[in-house]
């Protein structure tokens, strides 16, 4: 007699044999709001002047600036839920570099590329290296960085 298999897992990101060095993956949009910010300063405790101060005059930046922590946080966050749900083991190293501001009411997304695939010696993991461009709603590039995840191969 057959045991029935379970039905597929919605939201289940991707195990590493999933993927090719190459492939590209687009996020889905978020817009920054001044609750989202307000909220991220106040856990964080970046209270940098032009976070907290609206009437600030003095920035480099005009309107309502996001920490670039916040930008990445939203980002990853994107990433967590469509690339690696249920499959990421951990985070091992990021590489970041913040190319323009964002402000409130600018909307983010990114373009991931995996730029490698290095399997592990045990345990069916693998190394996975990807390049995240995150572009605001103008399509400007805002930040780029680079992840190092350790993710989970196919159940046997």
């Amino acid at each position: 007699m057959t045991t029935p298999q379970p039905p597929a897992l919605l939201g289940r990101g991707y195990y590493w044999q999933d993927l090719q060095v190459g492939q590209r993956f687009h996020t889905f949009r978020r817009t920054i709001t001044e609750t989202d910010i307000v909220n991220f300063v106040s856990v964080t405790g970046m209270l940098e002047t032009i976070f907290i101060d609206a009437t600030y005059e003095h920035g480099a930046i005009r309107g309502r600036p996001a920490p670039g922590a916040l930008t990445y946080g939203l980002i990853e966050g994107l990433l967590m839920q469509g690339m690696v749900q249920g499959t990421g083991l951990a985070l091992l190293e990021v590489h970041k570099k913040m190319l323009a501001p964002v402000v409130a009411g600018d909307t983010v997304w990114a373009e991931v590329e995996v730029t490698g695939i290095r399997p592990t010696s045990k345990n069916n993991r693998a190394v996975v290296n990807s390049s995240i461009e995150v572009r605001n709603q103008h399509g400007q590039p805002v930040m780029t960085y680079t992840a190092t995840r350790l993710l989970a191969g196919k159940p046997d």
